[in-house]
């Protein structure tokens, strides 16, 4: 193992011992303070996963969450400098995570938060705008989803959860499974509620084919989707774009 290699193995790792050569400023050994450091870093990791998936937090409990966020930063450490990035994997590793399989919608809302956070992160993009074109010309338009712009599928009512534990004095989690569409209208993501059909119609808006065609291709999936009101939502929440070059 390089030197390198070395530090950050033993960096993720409290039961490593410093690497070989570290030394303080008086030239002994740096074990002391590197344990500082370690704990420090370790601390930092944590807290960003927290920041950037706030429910999970609350749903596990404080405590658990920082031992179980000490699990995953050992399993997956950052490999961006850009901590506001990290934990990427944590849905995958949710499924994985004995401790929680009592809480099966938990990767599901991981997946949602980690929704939020790309959505917030995304490039910005020229929404689509209807108002003012022909009914024919509209369906004729060939639109994408926007880079902010993503859903969720899950057997479980996620957004209820998300919002039961984001929303002051919002209802009781029902228990229907819930589909959500993620956007950034302005400055800051909102998720929504997908109707049925929402996931097929979404996967029709790649750019390629026209509205009509994304349309009709919905509804032969899905034949009880209202694609009017689809196309509504999608519309009123910048959920779509064209691209530059698109006719």
């Amino acid at each position: 193992m390089t030197g390198q290699a070395e530090f950050h193995a033993a960096l993720i790792d409290a039961e490593r011992p410093a690497p070989a050569g570290l030394v303080n400023p008086f030239g002994g050994p740096a074990g002391k303070r590197f344990d500082v450091y370690r704990n420090n870093h370790a601390v930092s990791l944590t807290e960003a996963l927290g920041e950037g998936f706030p429910v999970i937090r609350k749903l596990v409990g404080e405590e658990f969450f920082r031992a179980m966020a000490g699990v995953f930063l050992r399993a997956h450490p950052p490999d961006d400098p850009r901590l506001m990035l990290w934990g990427g994997r944590l849905p995958g590793f949710l499924r994985s995570f004995p401790p929680v399989a009592h809480l099966p919608y938990l990767p599901d809302i991981a997946l949602l938060e980690l929704g939020l956070r790309q959505s917030y992160h995304a490039a910005d993009t020229e929404p689509l705008r209807l108002s003012g074109l022909d009914p024919e010309a509209v369906l004729q338009l060939r639109p994408r989803m926007a880079p902010a712009s993503l859903v969720v599928r899950s057997a479980f009512p996620i957004l209820d959860i998300w919002r039961a534990n984001r929303e002051p004095g919002a209802p009781k989690p029902g228990r229907a499974a819930q589909d959500v569409l993620v956007t950034r209208p302005d400055f800051d993501p909102a998720p929504h509620l997908l109707p049925e059909g929402g996931i097929a119609f979404a996967r029709h808006l790649k750019g390629r084919t026209t509205l009509a065609e994304a349309m009709a291709g919905t509804m032969a999936e899905v034949p009880g989707a209202d694609v009017s009101a689809l196309l509504t939502l999608f519309v009123q929440t910048s959920a779509l774009t064209l691209d530059p070059e698109t006719p």
